[in-house]
């Protein structure tokens, strides 16, 4: 067996997983008012995140244009609104913060894909990805209240219409709400807008390798979680049910998320969707990686490149991931 990993010429042709910066999505957080610094005003770092910051719309642009250059072909847009409410009204608002940097990037930059998350959990002020109800299982004014899955459905395909409008190339719901991708298709389709695609984040896990990305998003549940309405971290077959179902209801592309805890999932995923399927390198994965490189415990670049081919090798046609700049300027 060692004939063939003799030199590194032998190696790479016989290598049967390839990673190159094609294959992946560079995740933007663009706000509405951004903080910054005194040497960056329009950059607004993030803690938990070293080396990703908060943007301006220019700056949005401007890292779209690094994306453009090194050969990434996607970015993917999360918005911070400058105002929050329990309706999410600044995910559907047409001249909300995603809407108008959707319409810059591509103006900046025609050829790069914009990919847009479509939830209402950085634009609630209770950080949850619906609207709220009621529980009607508990009794009195002060009882709990509950997703309404319906009701939020109707604002999730409307938010996904108006990204379309404003021109995104993909449209990505990851509210787990149920039904949400045939509403979204029909509406859609509805307004003309049929030829856009839909990545649905199939099999979105209550994860605990979030935490960062609730601190850049400013959307952290302000009582109780998710786990009512993402996945069971321990149940793999719901998790190709509600993939097949996405699939069935008229989703172009299937998401895995986490991906290295879930990288099992991501093979039975691929193996059954027949479509392409995304996986999700998340910010606590990515935050990992940065504290132990930091920390001189290994080797960052090994370790990021060694990751990402195993997100590759499990079945991933698309990797999102926050590593996307420096992966790609490795792999040059």
């Amino acid at each position: 067996m060692r004939r063939l990993r003799r030199t590194a010429a032998l190696r790479d042709l016989v290598r049967e997983t390839r990673l190159e910066a094609a294959d992946l999505v560079l995740p933007l957080f663009v706000e509405a008012n951004p903080g910054g610094s005194d040497t960056h005003p329009a950059r607004t770092p993030i803690a938990t995140m070293p080396g990703i910051d908060r943007l301006s719309i220019g700056e949005a642009v401007r890292e779209a244009g690094e994306a453009v250059a090194l050969g990434l072909p996607a970015v993917l847009l999360f918005g911070i609104p400058a105002e929050k409410d329990a309706h999410g009204s600044g995910a559907y608002d047409d001249e909300g913060i995603v809407q108008l940097a959707t319409r810059a990037i591509k103006d900046a930059h025609p050829d790069l894909l914009v990919i847009t998350d479509v939830c209402l959990c950085e634009y609630t002020d209770h950080g949850h990805c619906g609207l709220l109800k009621p529980d009607p299982l508990s009794a009195g004014p002060d009882g709990a209240q509950v997703i309404d899955n319906d009701g939020s459905v109707e604002l999730i395909a409307q938010t996904a219409v108006s990204h379309a409008r404003a021109g995104a190339d993909v449209v990505a719901p990851s509210d787990m709400m149920d039904g949400r991708v045939a509403a979204i298709r029909a509406a859609l389709d509805e307004e003309g807008l049929g030829d856009t695609p839909i990545m649905a984040y199939s099999s979105k896990f209550a994860s605990a390798f979030y935490g960062p990305f609730r601190e850049a998003a400013g959307s952290a549940p302000a009582f109780g979680d998710r786990r009512s309405y993402q996945l069971d971290p321990g149940n793999g077959a719901e998790a190709l049910r509600e993939t097949l179902l996405d699939v069935d209801e008229g989703a172009d592309m299937v998401m895995v998320k986490p991906a290295l805890p879930y990288l099992d999932v991501l093979r039975r995923v691929k193996d059954e969707a027949g479509i392409p399927v995304a996986a999700y390198n998340v910010s606590g994965e990515y935050a990992m990686l940065k504290a132990a490189a930091a920390a001189g415990y290994l080797d960052e670049r090994a370790a990021v490149l060694e990751t990402l081919t195993s997100i590759r090798r499990a079945g991933a046609d698309i990797i999102i991931t926050y590593h996307a700049k420096d992966a790609a300027r490795w792999l040059q």
